[in-house]
Order: C-alpha cells, then structure tokens, then sequence
C-alpha cells in the first residue's frame, strides 16, 4: 500500500519579492507540515508552479492544471500535480505596487486620476505524491476548488486531511474507490504489474503530433544517449510527450536527466553535457537556439531538428523497415485499402487509448527482437549474497552477426541498458510481459516475418494485454466528483483562499497514522520465479544470406589437416596447408580449429615437436589475425587455454608455449575482452561449486531418472536464490566465503595469463609504447601488441594518464599497470575482499618478474632453435666463365601483374609465389626456386636476367605469406622484358640485403667498359674491378695502340680552332647530347697536315697492317659485293666507276664513328669531303650504304645538318649569311658532292619539266585519289604521311591509310613505271578528272621525278624554299627522338610486365599498350623505310639525313636495304647488315645501353631493340623471305643487351680498335670456349641445331618487300610477352640445353588403338618449342639419334634438310601439282605477297604451322607451274599442312572393314604409310583424328575372303579380302574387285620392303 498523496502545498505570489523583473513565488503552507522519514519534502516546489515565471496578470485566467516531475537525489521521482487558479492582489496603495512586469503602461495610467486596473496574482494548489494518477490529482484539486470557489459547506481541512491519509495499492490490479468526504467518489485502478509503464494516450498522441519517422528520430536518440528537447505551448503536452518516450523506451529505463517540464530559471539546465530529456515552454525556443548538440522536437509545428554535428544512428535493418511498416498498420489502417476499387467501409483506426497500447506493441516486439537470446549471455559471477550479473556483449553482437551496427552497439553500451542488466539479469524474480515474450513468443515473430495479418493480430493481442494491464477492470463505475459552475472564476468578488487550520489537517493525519499501525501489515506476496532464458540465438547465417554450401568440405579439410599434424604426416599436413588458411576467412572454420585443437589437449598440456608446433602456430596467427579486438566470435577465448597448453621441448627444463608466438593481435590489449573472458570462467567455476554440491546429495535419486540436462549456471543461480532465505546463518557465511575464494583464484590465475601473452619474448626490446597512436584501435591492428597496452592504458577508467610515464617506463611496468587496473575493477565488481585485493596488488609485480625471467631462458634457447626446415636451396646452373659474385640469399619470388604465373584467371596451377633464393653473378640475377603451393611443389621455377639489362630496381615492401609480416623486398625491372619481385626471407638480415644490391648497383654501372661480363668472362671477379685486363696479344695491342696513337696526331692540334665550328643552337636541338659526347664532335680544322690524309702518301708498316684488317671488315665485303668499287693493291681507282672506297677516315680523324672505309663520289677529292664533314652533326658526311642493282639508285646516310649547308642553299637569297665566304665555299663544295652522287645515276637526264615534292598541297590531294578503294594510294600522298601533312584532323583513318599495299606489279618496263611514280608524284590519277571535271593536263603525264631526295628532320629544314635548279629535293619530315623512344618503352615494359596486377587485365593491357605509342612508332620507322624502299625502286636515290646520324637514320637504312636486297634476310647477309650498318657506322651501344656508369644518368633506349621488332614485323608478313626463325631475331634482342659478348660494346669502330678488340678475333684462337662474337657463336649453334633457321624459307629472286605498316596490321612481338619459368630466358642454349630431357617412354605396346602421349604443356613455364617440338625438327632430331645409334657420324642437319628440298623439287616436277607432300614448293604460292597462304607462327625454336589468310588476298595470282589458275585453293592448301606430325600417305581409299564380334560393316578411309610401316584408319577422308592402327609388322597373311552376314549387299563377293596379323583376323571388303586387288598388291608391297 502507497499514499496517494504525500503532500499538499498551497504556493502563492511573494509581493514582498518583486525586484525590477518576474516576481518569485512563495509557499503559503504546506501539508503534513513536518517531512515524511521515508519521503523528504522536495526543494523548489514553487519554480515548477510557474515554469514561465510569476507574474501578475491584468485579467483573470481560467484555472490551469499540469503535472510536473521532480527527480530528487536518489533518482526517485515525485509527480507535482499543480492547479492555479487566479486572485486579485489587495493594493492599497496601488501606484507603489505597479512595478511589475508590465510597469511603464501602468505607471501612466495610474498617474491619471482614473481608477487604477486591478492586478491579478497566480495561486497554485499542489499535490506532491510518488504514484503517477493524473486524473484522480486533476479531481482532487478540482474538488477543493469547488469547494472553495463555490462556497460548498463542507471543511476544506477535512478533504485534504482525507486526501493526505488516503492509502492505495500499488500494483496488483486492484480496484478502491476512494472519497474526500465531500460526497464525492473517486475509483482508482492499480496497474496489474508496476514494472510495465502506464501511458492512457500519451503515445498516441505523441505519433499524431510528429509522424512515424520524427517519434523513430527521437527514439533511437534517446537509446543512444543524445540530448532530447521538447517544445510546446501547452505544459500538459510537453509532460504526456516525455512520458509517452519513456514508455516507448520500455523495457529499458531512461536514466539521465529528465525534466519534462523545466522552469525559466533553470534554462542554463540546457547547456549541460549529459544527456537529458527536458520540455520547455515555446516562449523560450529563441533561448533554445543556441544550442549545437540538442535534438529539439516541436510538438505544436510537428517538426523533429537534428542539428548538422549530431549523428543519429537508426534501428538496423530490416528490422526498421518492419517496424514503419507495422506503426503505419496502426495508425494509418486505411493506407492498405487505399487503392482498391471497393475500399471495405468498416476499416477504422482503433480507439485512441487502444492505439496507443498497439504502438506500444510494435516497440514491445521491436526490443524483443533486438534483445533476444540476450540471457545467453548474461554472466553470473556472484550468486550470495546478492547476485552479481554481467553482459557479454562482444559475444552478443557476435552471435547476432550485428558486429558492425551502430545502433546496437551503442545501446548495448548505454547507461539504460547495464541498469536493464541489473535489473533483469537476476535470474529469480518476478516476470513480466517482456520476459514472456523474448522467452517464448521470438520464433513465432520469425515465423510471421512478412505476414501483416499474422504481425497485425500479434500486436493486437500484445496490445490487449497491455491495455488490461491498466484497465484491469473494463466497467467503471462512474466518477463523482463535483465541478466549479461555469464561468465562476470571472466573478468580480471572489474573497482569497482561505487560511487553513494546521492542527485540523495534523490531527486527522496522526489518527490515520495510528490506525495504520495497528492494522496488520498487508503483505503482499510477489510471485518470484525463474526467469525463463528462451531460445539460444540461432546461429545467424553467415552475413551473405546463406551459409556457405561448402562450408562442410572446408571444415573437413581443417579437421584433416589438424589430424595429419599431430600425426605427423607433414608432407600430407603441408598440401593442406593453403587450402586451411584460405579457409580461416569463414567463421566456422575457426571454431572448427579451436574444438579440433581441443580435442589433443590432455591434461592441460600438450608437448609438440618444432614442426608441429609451427603449424599450430600458423594455424593459430592465421585464426587469429581475423578477429576483431572485440572478439565478438568468442575465437580468441577459445584459443586462450590452448596457447597455455601447446609447447615444444627447447632444451631439458626450458619449454616454450604457444603463447610466446600468437602475441600479436590486438586482442589481448583489450580489458572488454579479459574481462568477458575472467567472467566467463568464474560463471563456470561457481557453477561447479553448486553442481558438485548439488550431485553429492542427489546421486542416489539421480541414478533411476533419466540423465537430465546439464543444468545452465543462471539455472542454478535462480534455483539457490529460491533456497537463500530458509539457509542458517553459518551456512550463508560458507557460501559467501566460498564464491570468494574462488573469484580470487580466478584473479590470480588472470593476472598470470595476463602476463604471458602481454610480455613480449624479447623483454629487453621495449617494444611495448611505440610512438604509434596510443590506444588507437587502427593503428595497432598489425603491429605488435603489446603497442597498444600503453594506448589502453591511455584510456583507462582511472585517471593517472598513460602518457607522461610512457617516457620512462619499461615494458614489465606497463604490463603490471594493464594488469592492476583489470584487477582492481574485476575485483570490486565481484566483491572480493579488500585483504585478498591488496594480496593481489602485491603479487602482480612478482607473478611479471618471475614470467620475464623464464621467458629470458625460452628466448635465448629458441635463437639456438635450427630454422624451420625450408626447402633446400637450389644452385642455379652457370655458363662458362659465368661466377657467383653473391651466394643465394633466401626470397620469396612473388607474382607480379602477369597472371599466367600465378593461376590467376587464365587458370594453370600457381607456380608464384616461389619460394628459394636469388643468387647474383658476373652476367646474371637468377631466382631458382620452387613454388610455395604443395600441389605444384616438384617444379623448378626459374627466372633470371642478365645483370646489363637492369633499368630499376627500387624497395619495396610486401607480405610474403598469408601468415607473415610485411618484409622488405626489391622490384627489379629489366629491359629483356622481365621481372624479379622478391621478398626477403626473415633468415635475411637486411644488411645483407643492402650488401646485395650494392654488388649489383657495381655490377650494373661497372667503371669502364672493361668491367662488364663479356670482357671479364673468365676472369675471377675480383678482378673485374681492375682497370685493365692482362694483355692478351700484345703484338695486337701495339698495332692497335700505334693506331690511336696516329689519330690522336692527327686530331691533336685541332681543338684550338674547335669552337669555331660548334653550330650555333646546340641546346635547341632533337637529340640529347651528354658531356662524354664531345670526343665524337671532331671538327677538323682547316690547317690539318695534308700528308696525313692524303692517300697517296706512303703509308706506314703498321697502317699498311691496319689497313687489311680494314679491308677485312664487314662494310668492306658489303661495298665488293654490291659492285661499290674494290680496294686495288695501288689504292687507286678505274676512273670509269662512279664510286670510290675513300681512306680519308682510316685513322678516325674525320668523323670518329664513322668506319675507316667509306664509298664517296669517285669525282670528290679527300679534302674536300673534310671540309664537308663539318656541315653535318657529329661530322658525319653523307656516305653510300647501298646501290640498287637494277636501278642503279644508291642510298646515302649522314648526320642532320648543322645551320649551313644544303639547307643554307635553299634559304632565301637575302638572308645574312652565317659568315665569310669560306662559309659558302663549303656550300658550294656541298651542292658539288650531291650533284656527283646525282651524276653517278646512269639515267640522269635533265627531262623536260621537274617534278619537286615540296610542291604537293593539299589541293592536290583531291578526293579522286580516295574515291576508288580498289586503287593504290598515289606516291604523293604516302610521301604526304610521312611528312606529317596539315590537311588531315588528328587521328583520321587516313592517318594510316592503306599505304603499305603500294605494289609494282611484276616488273613493268621502265618508262611506264617512271610516267606511273612522276604521275603519282604530282597527286593525281594517271586517267584522274580535276576537280572540274575536265581531262589533267597533259603535262602531268611528262613530269619527273627528283633523282635525290633528301629525307630530313622538319624541325631543321624550317624556311626551304624549292629551288627548280636542283635535282634534288628536301623531304621534310617529322620523327620522334631518342628522349620519346626512352618513355615509349618503360610504358611498354610496365605494359608488358606490369608490377601489379590491375583490377580488368585484358583492358589494362591493351589500353597501356596504346598509351605507350611503341606500335606507332614502330609504324612510323616502316613508313619512312616504304617510302624509300618505293623512291630506290623507282630509280631515285636518297638520303637520309636525321638527328646525328646514328639512331633513326641507322633503323631506317637497315631497314630499306633489308627490304630492297633479299641478301640481307639470310643469316650471312643480316649479319653483314647489322655490322655494317650498326657498328661500323657507330650506333652508340654502350651509350644507348647505358652499359657503364658513365651512361647510367642517360638511361636505356632501345633503338636497337626497335629495329628488330620491325624485322618481326616484316618476318610476319613474310615468313618465306628469311632465312632466319623469330628465335633469331629475339635472339640479337636478348643478347644484344646482355653484355655476354663483345659484339655491341662500345659506341664506334674507333673506341673498339682502341681497347683492341676489333680485331682481336685474328688473333690466336685460344679463347675459343668464350665466345666473344655474337656471330660466331650463332654459326657454331647453327651449325649444331636447326634452331636460327626457317624452314619455310623459299626466297623470290630479287623480290622487294613492302609490308603494310598500319598499326591494325602489327602485332605485339611475343618476345616482349612470354617466359619460359622451368628454365629461365631461353637465349642462353647451354643453360636450357643442360637440363636432362625426360625419358623417352619404351616403345608402346602395339595394340590397335593408339596410346595417348599425352604431355601437359603449361603456360609461361614449358619451353613449348623443346617440350614438343615442330614436324621438321623433330625428324632431324630423330634422324640424328639414329645415325648415332647406328654409329654412323652424324650428317649435318643442313646437308639432310638440303637434300629432301632437292629431292622435293624433282618430285615435285614429275608428279606436277598434285603432291600432297609439297610442303616445300614454293611455286604453290603466288609471288605477290607470299605471307597470304601461310602463315608461320615461331614458338620459341621451331615452328608450329598455323595458316591465316590476309584480309585482302590478291585477285591477281600469277600462275605457278604455267598452269592456268594453278594457286591452289586454300583447302589444298590447308590439307599440306593439317596433319600435326608429318604423314605420308603412300596408298588411301575408302574400304569397309567388319568390327568386332557381332559389330556391323562400316565404311571407313584408310591410309596405308610406307614410312610408319602401318595401315591406319579414319572415320572419313576430312577425318583428322586416327581411329586405329594395324600396324604391318604384325601382319601374317592377306587372303581373298567370303563375305559375312551384314555386309554391303551390292559388292562382287570377290571385292572382299582378310587380312590376318597375330592379334586377330580382319575383314575388308573394296568397292570392287579391281580396288581390292590393287588394295592387295600395295600392302603385300610394303610386306616385302620391310
């Protein structure tokens, strides 16, 4: 029982108080006038009468009424029922009493003589009680009004002293009526259970006043504990809204401030820092502006505020959007019938207190949704003498899979929700409506997820509990109360409120008092019970929606795992290995470890030797490196026994535990999750102590039942809480003092685990506070630790900061500290004694002490420890001469963005990572190794690169294993198109990593080009760092040295005069030049000794010996050859021959990279080409390289010219010249020595009128020339590409056109083809209209073409003008410089090989390979290279005059004679050209190479490399031109760079004579096991294997090549794409050929069918080539074996292969064209461009035959073998080739052969092979796949047979045969007899050859 009312107090307006603004109120009296002892009188009473302050009103106000509540100190609340009413104030003397709110108006109207207006005070009538019955307060009140303002006779006194003693029950339900004796009656009903709120409509109203989604705002707000501020004008609202709040929030409890009505005064509430739910009046909201952080709801407007700092987080989903759905059921029921045709007309909304409980309803199974499964968490940790609970919320929000929710997390953190912990954590108590329905009613809202009905009737019946709760009983007797007459608070005389009699009131108050103490107390009983837990929490799927259908397979593969460790099937354990780590992302693998790893724990220990304890380790890392430093999966409290219980034996008495290696994580610094973790064991424990007690009394009746469940400890907790009361006193104490103990126990068992895994091994490191964000959960994730204890000492619960002894401490401090402040919380939370607690604080430095001290032992014994055992490392195999500068240093080598490697999508098995060891040599880096993955573990992956060809190599750093830390690696880069990410093993100290790559930076950079490996070779490294090698020829070496010697005369007194010839604009030009440049910027000066150049003069001994080995030079057999002039004995020329071999350069003295030989016009004089040299970059006159021998055009090089010269010629007249007349002398001299080589053209003729180039505009380049598309694009506008016309946009198709197809075709007479080009040259068609349509001029058809033309840069021919007294002609053109081709190819490479890999490989690829713009520059050099192969063709020479000579120019004239001479596409003529070309005429390879330190600034540019992927181009659209493979070609790539031979060293023939090694090659030939020519080792190996040569080679006579350059018709060279990883780079022979082939299997068993060889050949690591080589070579292979076999000397391969084409031919000849095994005809294809029938695709070595016709094959064919239409058909064609090995066919046709027993006849197309000795057969003629094989061997007889039954009907019985061999009898049958016989004969043919 309750009082209704514990006091009443009368509040009036204090007149004495009214300062200058509100006045103040004052009680008047109050009621009992003493305290209640349990209830104090509460303070302010008078503020909340008024909230809006007092004031006096001119008028009188209808009385109000609202309830306000007070929170007092022991947050108990007091509901102040307040009713004002108002009375005149008694004035005397008003004016003095005017100084109120409204002073000034009133002090004026006073002033006049008129009867002041009379002032009204307010009066508050007050009920403070406990209980909240607004209604029955708003009667009661109402009652003494009346009574008071009508007059009633009844005593005031009485009623209040009635209404102060009367007493109600509080809960229960049950019904008083109550009276105040004033003939009243009041009913009240007790709410049946107290702890559900009572709401009548509040909440309704509060959703009517702001919609579903502002109550949502405000209701997540106020779980997650924001500040909350309700406005309105009406008190009364703003108190139903608090309240309505509150009871939506049940079950839990708001525990913050909570003023739902707050006075004026008390405004600065406000700004408080914590959060609240207050109202205040609407007057105040401009106050209420300021505020930031305040979520403000404006009940009269509707609206909900965040403001733009606040962060709401809302209900997740899906549960928010069910529950808008359900409160818009309830609120809005005619929503859902809103659309239908004949809406139902009974829908309604339910009644507003009926609505109010169902809203109620929706939130009730809201929380209960949120909350279920919550007392499975719950941790009982005492149970006497009070129950001690706590919430495992980690492994709450685990199991819910809500880890991630804001929203829950921050309630479950909440002040409301650990008061609903202690509230409803005890397991034996009373239960109300929401323990039954998170207990029972969970599955079924599950259930009825998605089903209004079914969700509308649950809340109905929810609902209708609810409102029987607070009506308990639905018929009410009516209220009588009496009420004022209306309007009577207006009457004019109304006499105060009366002074009440204070001893009345008491007396009657004390009377009740005694009365009540007399009575029997009434008990009521509570009806306590045990709190059921409901369903545990299903495990939720995991957060894909589905559990993971392989999950079982996974978890089996775990379990395996675990079983082969322990035992001790390793290899088995190690092929698991990855799969399991890979698993550990799944959760239930996890747990899966844990339970397995359970399962071998005996005892609390278990003893693993070293390799079982790694993997467990791994395991456990791996396991653990997922978890959060929550641990919501409970993984981390599961492993914590086992890391305590694993160990290995290091040596006798010192073990090493698992915890030592599984510190790292983040985990163990969290307290939430020791402290979980302490609970969960002491729930345990305490357990224990009830069950033992409780078996040892019941074993004897337990024994009969039925084993029961094992009972849970909230079970047992409630079961001895049901016991406590009827237990003595003794027997409570024990208990007590037991449960002590053993949460103490607990304590002193955590501080030790504690410990271990937060001392790290290494305690003198202090690795503990790293400067790392303290406490910073991020930021620690990966790093060690023990990190982030000091950062959770930084935010611990005491105040002692974990920052100013981070300075001075050591690790054991902060470990103690971490461990105290555990202690210290876990221990008063659970009542440990504060003897024990003080015990505890005393042992923990010891417990750290002693731990630091035997872990000291386990750290200094596990160094000793032998490293894991890691596969041993390989040694790679080394060439001749080749040494290990740096033994293998242990790496992982990890997989870059190439996919193949890594099975990434391509699929194939994942050869990266690898693990093993990077060794460095002279010549090389290798990584040899093998691949991390078990199931590819046997292969060797190799990869390497030749030291040279490094172009970056930076750090970098990157997790190796799944398992391991990040380490440092290097990426190193190398122009060969290869990659090397290595990772550094552990094992590596990182300065031997630094050591490492110090040798290669020396390696790579060496000082000299002594020092690179091809002169060192053979040498022991140490003195590769030398300055000079020992002399190996020294007659030689003074030859070569005297030679210098005379050079270095002849240049000596030059360099006086040298600035005078520096060209003025030296920085603007194209080309870089480097400060080592210099030596080849001769300019020799006019006064040079004569004698010394002049040939005539006698010539030294030593020279004369220079001079044969001159001779002997490449250029030189070149210049015979091409009938350029040959070096009589007398030096002197026939003068009938144009062109002479002039000396002038032998001693280097004019241009130093040129050769000592040049060919010059016969009619120049040496000085004069002296004079000459100067015009030209870098001296480099223009000299002859080649001489058409049908046209008689010659191709001239030179370097671009400097200011004067030519170009000069063609400048206006009027210019200033650049200097005296000397200066045009030179010109004159220059214009002289083009006009030799002009007159040197047999053909020169000064034709009627001239042709110029210059002269094409784009209104020459009409639409004629495009219209017909059949039509070959005209001379002009190829010419018009090339230099870059104006006319077309940028990127245009006709950027490219189709200029590539310009063809001769055959050979036409010379004129027609002159009048063809001067036509084209002029832009038109030869039969072309103007534009006007009327016939071209005739004159067109006479005009000539210039006969030279001299290709320049544009840049530098800017201002020519054509001069028509010139015979040659400027082409200006535009080309890209060394400093493009550099960036061109690192894009390439990073293209190629990219470092890592991208998120769309194929897209990445392609569009890297555009940006890089290397196909368009190679387009570009094969454009130029056409346009002059087209000019030389045409009977024009040109010049070609770019940079300095040595880069473009030198691509561009290799290229044309390579295209024009089809000597140059043999391997002798190739050779010839690249040492012509590319080293006699200086292509800087050192420099371009960046071969030497001194070059290391410039970096590499391939030109080189560019030159040879326009021969593969080339090579791809004419595979019969050349006689060497594509392996050639990538052979020069790779080796060009490589710096394993001498051949492209140095940057001229000059620095080469000068360190001796031109020709050095003369000299004795000891040094023959080194190769140091490229050339001579290609001849051996040719010599050897087939390996550089093209089978398909069947050369035209004289062809000209003009491929099609457009970049759609180039391929990206595979030379930049592939890699072989089983055997490295396959350009060093020896290397891959020293690797044993596999066995060859012993011939297979004959049977019918064939066996399958079947061989897996794997992408990116088998040398396809070699695996399975082509047809050609295979047979040459075998042919070779059996030669040896046979003891015969082997015949060369040449020889052989030159006797089957001979043999070819002639039987070819007699079987016309029908020969299926022509192969080697080469008439079959039409001479027109031959790559249209055949294509030969290179694969490494061989060739493989792949046949892909060219879009536009040519119509015109020339008959082969004169027969008409002779190009055979593609079919033919393709029936050469389609066999993969290489049939012979000597006998075919159809038969029907009988199956076996009881099988049908069938037609079949056999073949009988001479070769094979065998009758094959096949299931038609198109067939290629074998389906049988009789093999002739086996055959014992043939016979004419009789035919069976089921044979062709139709067949002459005389047309069958048998033929019987030692397995069975087979039957035949032939068309006919004829066949059948012929049939006979043939293989009774092959019988007897063999």
């Amino acid at each position: 029982m309750a009082r209704l009312a514990d006091y009443f107090v009368l509040v009036g307006y204090d007149p004495g108080k009214r300062g200058s603004g509100d006045g103040q109120g004052q009680i008047l009296q109050r009621f009992p006038e003493k305290d209640w002892e349990d209830n104090p009188f509460p303070q302010g009473i008078e503020l909340f009468c008024q909230p809006s302050g007092w004031q006096l009103f001119p008028e009188r106000n209808p009385p109000t009424f609202f309830v306000a509540v007070l929170t007092d100190i022991n947050s108990e609340r007091h509901y102040c029922a307040c009713f004002t009413f108002w009375e005149a104030v008694e004035s005397p003397q008003p004016q003095s009493h005017a100084r109120n709110g409204e002073g000034e108006e009133e002090e004026e109207e006073a002033s006049s003589l008129v009867q002041p207006a009379q002032l009204f005070a307010p009066k508050s009538l007050v009920l403070v009680s406990r209980l909240d019955h607004a209604e029955v307060f708003r009667n009661s009140l109402g009652l003494i009004y009346t009574i008071y303002v009508d007059g009633l006779s009844v005593s005031l006194e009485n009623v209040i002293g009635n209404l102060l003693t009367c007493t109600i029950p509080i809960t229960g339900g049950a019904q008083r009526t109550i009276s105040l004796g004033a003939g009243d009656r009041q009913v009240i009903q007790t709410p049946i259970n107290d702890s559900l709120p009572v709401s009548s409509c509040s909440v309704a109203l509060l959703f009517r006043q702001l919609g579903i989604t502002n109550v949502l705002f405000l209701f997540c707000a106020a779980l997650t504990e924001h500040k909350i501020l309700f406005l309105s004008s009406s008190y009364q609202r703003l108190t139903d809204a608090c309240r309505a709040l509150l009871a939506l929030m049940f079950p839990l409890k708001y525990s913050f401030t909570y003023v739902p009505i707050l006075p004026a005064q008390l405004l600065e509430v406000l700004s408080t820092p914590t959060p609240f739910i207050i109202g205040v009046h609407s007057i105040f909201q401009s106050e209420t502006q300021e505020l930031l952080d305040v979520v403000i709801a404006d009940l009269d407007g509707g609206t909900v505020n965040v403001p733009e700092c606040v962060h709401i987080s809302l209900l997740p989903e899906p549960l928010l959007q069910q529950t808008r759905e359900a409160l818009s059921m309830v609120l809005d029921p005619e929503l859902e019938v809103a659309d239908l045709a004949f809406p139902p007309s009974t829908i309604s909304a339910s009644s507003l207190k009926m609505q109010d409980k169902e809203i109620r309803a929706v939130f009730l199974r809201l929380f209960a949704q949120l909350l279920q499964g919550y007392r499975w968490c719950l941790h009982i940790i005492r149970i006497h003498p009070e129950p001690v609970i706590r919430f495992h919320k980690a492994a709450f929000l685990g199991q819910r899979g809500l880890t991630e929710d804001d929203f829950l997390t921050k309630v479950l953190e909440g002040m409301a929700f650990a008061g609903f912990v202690t509230e409803r954590g005890a397991p034996y108590r009373p239960i109300d409506l929401f323990d039954e329905l998170v207990a029972y009613e969970v599955k079924r809202m599950k259930a009825e997820e998605g089903n209004k009905q079914k969700i509308l009737r649950h809340i109905k019946e929810l609902a209708e509990k609810l409102y029987k709760n607070e009506n308990p009983y639905p018929a009410v007797t009516m209220h009588k109360v009496q009420k004022p007459t209306e309007g009577c608070h207006l009457r004019l005389h109304q006499k105060p409120f009366p002074h009440l009699d204070e001893g009345t009131v008491q007396w009657i108050i004390d009377q009740a008092t005694a009365k009540l103490q007399t009575a029997p107390p009434a008990v009521k009983a509570e009806k306590k019970c045990m709190v059921p837990s409901g369903p545990p929490i299903a495990a939720i799927l995991e957060r894909n929606g589905n559990a993971l259908a392989n999950s079982a397979r996974r978890l089996e593969v775990v379990r395996n795992c675990i079983s082969y460790v322990f035992e001790n099937k390793m290899l088995e354990a190690k092929k698991l290995f990855p799969a399991v780590l890979r698993a550990m992302k799944g959760r239930a693998a996890r747990h899966c470890l844990t339970q397995e790893l359970h399962l071998h724990v005996q005892q609390n220990r278990a003893v693993l030797d070293h390799q079982q304890f790694d993997f467990v380790i791994r395991m456990m890392n791996c396991c653990l490196q997922d978890c959060t430093a929550m641990d919501e999966h409970g993984i981390a409290a599961a492993l914590l026994p086992l890391v305590t219980a694993f160990c290995r034996k290091l040596s006798p008495g010192i073990t090493q535990f698992a915890y030592s290696c599984v510190q790292e994580h983040v985990v163990w610094t969290n307290i939430q999750f020791w402290e979980a973790m302490f609970y969960c064991d002491v729930q345990n424990h305490i357990r224990a102590l009830y069950l033992d007690s409780a078996e040892e009394n019941h074993m004897e009746q337990e024994s009969t039942e039925e084993p029961q469940e094992a009972k849970s400890a909230l079970e047992i907790a409630s079961e001895q809480l049901r016991l406590w009361p009827t237990m003595s006193r003794e027997k409570q104490q024990e208990l007590i003092q037991k449960e002590e103990s053993t949460v103490f126990s607990q304590a002193i068992h955590y501080a030790n685990r504690m410990s271990y895994l937060l001392l790290p091994l290494d305690t003198s490191k202090n690795r503990l506070l790293r400067s790392s964000g303290l406490g910073d959960v991020e930021s620690v994730s990966n790093s060690f630790v023990t990190n982030s204890i000091a950062g959770s000492v930084a935010e611990s619960y005491d105040t002692e900061s974990g920052f100013e002894d981070a300075e001075s401490s050591d690790v054991a401090n902060s470990v103690v500290r971490f461990i105290n402040r555990f202690v210290d919380k876990v221990c008063t939370e659970s009542g440990v004694t504060n003897e024990h607690l003080k015990g505890l604080h005393v042992m923990i430095p010891d417990i750290v002490q002693m731990h630091i001290e035997t872990l000291d032992a386990v750290h200094r014994e596990s160094k000793r420890l032998p490293p894991i055992q890691k596969p041993k490392l390989l040694r790679p195999n080394l060439l001749l001469g080749e040494e290990c500068v740096m033994e293998g240093l242990r790496v992982y080598l990890m997989p870059d963005g190439r996919e193949e490697g890594a099975g990434g999508s391509v699929g194939g098995p994942p050869l990266l990572p690898a693990e093993g060891a990077v060794f460095l040599t002279t010549y090389r880096i290798i990584f040899k190794g093998t691949p991390t993955d078990p199931l590819v573990g046997e292969q060797v992956v190799i990869r390497s690169f030749p030291i040279a060809s490094l172009t970056k190599e930076k750090k970098i750093s990157i997790q190796a294993q799944a398992d391991q830390f990040i380490q440092e690696g290097l990426q190193l880069r190398s122009c060969t198109f290869q990659l090397l990410k290595i990772a550094f093993d552990e094992e590596v100290a990182s300065d031997s990593a630094e050591i490492f790559r110090k040798h290669l930076h020396k390696l790579r950079y060496p000082q000299h080009v002594r020092g690179t490996f091809a002169f060192t070779v053979g040498q022991s490294p140490k003195q590769a760092m030398q300055p000079k090698a020992k002399e190996k020829n020294p007659s030689l070496r003074t030859l070569s040295k005297n030679l210098v010697k005379n050079a270095k005369r002849t240049i000596g007194r030059q360099y006086v005069t040298r600035k005078k010839y520096t060209p003025p604009a030296w920085e603007q030009r194209g080309s870089q030049h480097f400060p080592e440049d210099n030596e080849d910027e001769i300019s020799v000066s006019e006064e040079l000794d004569r004698s010394t150049l002049t040939p005539s003069s006698t010539m030294r001994p030593s020279e004369k010996m220079t001079m044969t080995h001159v001779v002997e030079r490449a250029c030189c057999r070149d210049y015979q050859r091409l009938g350029l002039g040959t070096l009589s004995s007398s030096l002197t020329r026939s003068k009938n021959e144009p062109f002479r071999i002039s000396t002038v350069n032998r001693m280097y003295a004019i241009c130093r990279s040129y050769p000592g030989l040049l060919i010059v016009p016969q009619s120049i004089q040496d000085n004069t080409i002296q004079r000459i040299s100067r015009c030209y970059r870098q001296s480099r006159f223009p000299v002859v390289c080649w001489r058409n021998s049908r046209t008689k055009a010659v191709l001239l090089r030179s370097g671009g010219l400097h200011g004067k010269g030519v170009v000069g010629l063609f400048k206006s007249q009027n210019a200033p010249t650049p200097g005296p007349s000397q200066a045009d002398s030179t010109s004159l001299e220059q214009e002289k020595y083009l006009q030799a080589v002009i007159n040197s053209m047999p053909h020169y003729s000064d034709a009627g009128g001239r042709n110029t180039l210059s002269g094409f505009t784009s209104a020459h380049m009409s639409s004629a020339d495009f219209s017909d598309k059949r039509q070959q694009p005209k001379l002009g506008s190829l010419m018009k590409q090339v230099m870059g016309g104006k006319d077309e946009g940028p990127g245009t198709l006709s950027r490219g056109g189709k200029w590539g197809s310009i063809r001769a075709s055959s050979r036409m007479s010379s004129y027609a083809l002159n009048v063809e080009i001067g036509s084209r040259l002029a832009g038109k068609d030869l039969l072309g209209t103007q534009h006007n349509g009327t016939p071209a001029e005739p004159s067109f058809l006479r005009q000539h073409r210039a006969s030279l033309y001299i290709i320049g840069d544009k840049s530098q021919l800017k201002g020519v003008k054509p001069d028509p007294l010139q015979h040659w002609e400027v082409v200006p053109i535009e080309v890209f410089d060394v400093r493009q081709v550099k960036a061109s190819f690192k894009k390439l490479m990073k293209a190629c090989v990219p470092g890592c890999p991208s998120s769309d490989p194929s897209v990445a690829y392609l569009r890297s390979l555009e940006e890089s713009e290397w196909l368009s520059q190679i387009h570009k050099i094969l454009q130029i290279s056409v346009l002059v192969v087209e000019l030389l063709d045409t009977g024009s020479s040109v010049l070609v005059s770019l940079e300095d000579g040595w880069d473009i120019t030198t691509q561009v004239v290799s290229l044309v004679q390579l295209l024009s001479d089809p000597y140059y596409r043999t391997l002798e003529g190739f050779r010839l050209l690249v040492e012509k070309e590319w080293l006699s005429f200086g292509h800087r390879f050192s420099h371009r190479g960046a071969q030497t330190l001194a070059g290391q600034s410039s970096g590499f540019a391939p030109i080189f490399l560019q030159f040879l992927d326009c021969v593969h181009q080339i090579h791809l659209q004419f595979p019969m031109e050349f006689e060497f493979s594509q392996y050639y070609l990538k052979f020069l790539s790779y080796h060009y760079i490589s710096n394993r031979f001498r051949t492209f060293l140095l940057d001229s023939d000059y620095e080469r004579i000068e360190l001796g090694l031109l020709y050095e090659e003369k000299g004795e030939r000891k040094g023959q096991q080194v190769s140091k020519s490229i050339w001579d080792y290609i001849d051996r190996l040719n010599k050897k294997a087939p390996i550089f040569f093209n089978y398909l080679y069947a050369p035209e006579d004289g062809e000209v090549l003009r491929p099609y350059s457009n970049i759609s018709n180039l391929k990206v060279w595979d030379y930049y794409t592939e890699e072989t990883l089983s055997e490295g780079p396959p350009y060093d022979w020896e290397l891959a050929q020293g690797q044993p082939e596999p066995a060859e299997e012993p011939d297979r068993q004959d049977t019918a069918a064939p066996q399958s060889k079947r061989r897996i050949i794997w992408p990116c690591y088998d040398n396809r080539s070699r695996v399975e080589p082509d047809a050609i070579s295979k047979l040459l292979e075998e042919l070779h074996n059996l030669e040896m076999e046979l003891g015969q000397v082997p015949e060369r391969w040449k020889d052989t292969w030159d006797k089957v084409k001979a043999s070819q031919r002639t039987e070819g000849r007699q079987e016309g064209n029908r020969t299926p095994s022509s192969l080697l005809m080469s008439s079959g294809l039409s001479h027109h461009r031959r790559s249209l029938g055949v294509y030969l695709q290179e694969s490494g070595v061989g060739s493989t035959l792949n046949l892909s016709l060219d879009s536009d094959t040519s119509s015109t064919s020339t008959p082969s073998s004169g027969k008409p239409g002779g190009r055979r058909s593609t079919s033919t064609l393709y029936s050469q080739f389609q066999m993969s090995e290489s049939e012979n066919r000597s006998y075919e046709g159809s038969l029907y052969k009988k199956g076996a027993f009881m099988k049908p006849w069938k037609s079949r197309w056999f073949v009988l092979d001479k070769t094979k000795h065998q009758l094959r057969y096949y299931d038609s003629r198109m067939d290629t796949e074998c389906k049988g094989v009789i093999d002739l061997a086996e055959v014992e007889s043939i016979t004419p047979g009789t035919p069976t039954m089921g044979a062709p009907k139709t067949v002459d019985e005389k047309a069958f045969f048998d033929l019987k061999t030692t397995k069975r009898v087979y039957n035949f049958c032939a068309q006919d007899v004829q066949l059948a016989q012929q049939w006979i004969d043939r293989i009774q043919s092959c019988l007897s050859d063999a």
